[in-house]
C-alpha cells in the first residue's frame, strides 16, 4: 500500500446502553415491561442472566461513556467505531406511539454520542420494525435529521419477517438514501429450548442471523433492490457456511425459488463483519463472500466479541491487501458511498 493512504481502521460492531431510555420505557409502560423482561429470563435461564448482568457492570463504563470508549479503543488500536444502540433497546413488544417515542429518542441520544467525536465515530439509529407504517418517518429521523449513517435492525419484531411486504418502502428508501442497514438480531425465537449453557446466544444469535438474511434472499428483496448497503453482525450467522444447502434447495424446490439467482451469489451483495471467532471461519467467510465484502466487528464492549478485534483479524495471516481492506478499506469505501448518497 506503499504511495496510498490508508483507511481508518474501523470497528462497525459497536454498542452504546442506553439507562435514562430504559429507565423511562419501564415507567411508560411498567407492565409490558415486566413481561418482556420475564421472557427474556425464561429464554437465557437464570446462569446466563446472572453471568450477564455481572459482565454488563464491569463493562458499563464502555457501554455508556464517551471518554472510556474513545480509551478502549486507543488500547485496541481501533481509529474509527460505527455505534449502534445495544440490541435491548428494540423492544419489539412496543405499542405505536411508545415504539416511535423510543426510536426518536434513540436517534437523538446515539447522535449526541457520536457528535462528541466525530472524526472517530459513527452512528447508526433505530426504526420501529413491528410498526411498518411508521419506520419511514424514523429513517429520515436518523439519517436526514440526525446525520447518522444508517440505522440498525433486529431479525424480525412480532409478525414482521424481513421478507415481509410491509417491509418494502423501508428498503426503497434506505437504498434511495444510500444508508447502511446493520442487521443485529436481538433474542432467538427457539426460546426455552436455549436456556442453559448460554445457548441462547451462542446458537441462537448464528440462527437468527441465518434466518432473517434468508428471509431478505428468498423473497427476492435484493433482487428488487440490489442497491441495498447492507451489514449483517456475527459473519451472518450460519449462512454462509451452509449456503450450499440453500442453493440446492432453490434448483430443486419450487417454493424456494422466489429469486432470481442462486442464493450463494446473494452473500457478494451484502457485508459481514467479523465476528465469527476463529481465524479459520474468517478465511471461510472471505473465500465465499469476497475480501470486499468483511469488515471489521467487535461486539463492543460485550464479553461474546474479541477484546483484541485487530489481532484476531491479523492471526487469520491473510494477504496485505485483504488484511488492509477488512481492517477498514471496506468500512471507509462503504461509509464514504452512504454519506455521498
Amino acid at each position: 500500500m506503499s504511495g496510498e493512504q490508508r483507511a481508518p481502521i474501523t470497528d462497525v460492531h459497536a454498542h452504546l446502553l442506553l439507562p435514562a431510555l430504559q429507565a423511562e420505557v419501564e415507567r411508560r409502560a411498567p407492565e409490558a415491561f415486566a413481561q418482556a423482561q420475564a421472557l427474556e429470563a425464561r429464554r437465557n435461564g437464570p446462569e446466563s442472566m446472572a453471568a450477564s448482568g455481572r459482565m454488563i457492570g464491569e463493562r458499563f463504563p464502555r457501554l455508556t461513556d464517551l471518554g472510556a470508549r474513545l480509551a478502549a479503543m486507543d488500547e485496541q488500536g481501533v481509529e474509527r467505531q460505527w455505534v449502534s444502540p445495544s440490541p435491548s433497546h428494540f423492544y419489539p413488544w412496543a405499542e405505536e406511539q411508545l415504539a416511535v417515542w423510543i426510536a426518536s429518542e434513540a436517534n437523538r441520544l446515539i447522535a449526541e454520542h457520536v457528535a462528541g467525536a466525530p472524526d472517530r465515530l459513527s452512528g447508526l439509529g433505530l426504526v420501529p420494525l413491528q410498526h411498518p407504517s411508521r419506520i419511514l418517518e424514523l429513517v429520515d429521523d436518523a439519517v436526514l435529521g440526525r446525520g447518522l449513517a444508517g440505522i440498525e435492525i433486529s431479525s424480525f419484531a412480532g409478525d414482521v419477517e424481513l421478507s415481509d411486504p410491509r417491509l418494502e418502502p423501508l428498503w426503497t428508501r434506505v437504498e434511495e438514501l444510500g444508508a447502511i442497514v446493520f442487521l443485529h438480531p436481538f433474542g432467538c425465537s427457539l426460546d426455552e429450548r436455549l436456556d442453559r449453557f448460554y445457548l441462547s446466544n451462542t446458537v441462537g444469535q448464528p440462527v437468527e442471523n441465518a434466518v432473517a438474511l434468508s428471509h431478505l434472499i428468498f423473497a427476492g428483496v435484493l433482487d428488487r433492490h440490489p442497491g441495498l448497503r447492507l451489514v449483517a453482525a456475527h459473519g451472518g450467522g450460519y449462512l454462509p457456511t451452509a449456503i450450499g444447502r440453500s442453493d440446492h434447495a432453490w434448483r430443486v424446490r419450487p417454493e424456494a425459488h422466489g429469486c432470481v439467482d442462486a442464493p450463494s451469489s446473494y452473500l457478494r451483495r451484502l457485508w459481514f463483519d467479523t465476528v465469527v471467532h476463529d481465524p479459520a471461519g474468517l478465511r471461510h467467510l472471505i473465500e465465499v463472500v469476497g475480501a470486499e465484502r468483511v469488515l471489521l466487528g467487535s461486539d463492543f464492549p460485550f464479553d461474546m466479541g474479541p477484546d483484541d478485534p485487530v489481532g484476531f483479524v491479523r492471526s487469520a495471516r491473510l494477504e496485505e491487501q485483504v488484511e488492509a481492506a477488512v481492517l477498514g478499506g471496506n468500512a471507509s469505501a462503504l461509509l464514504a458511498q452512504a454519506v455521498r448518497s
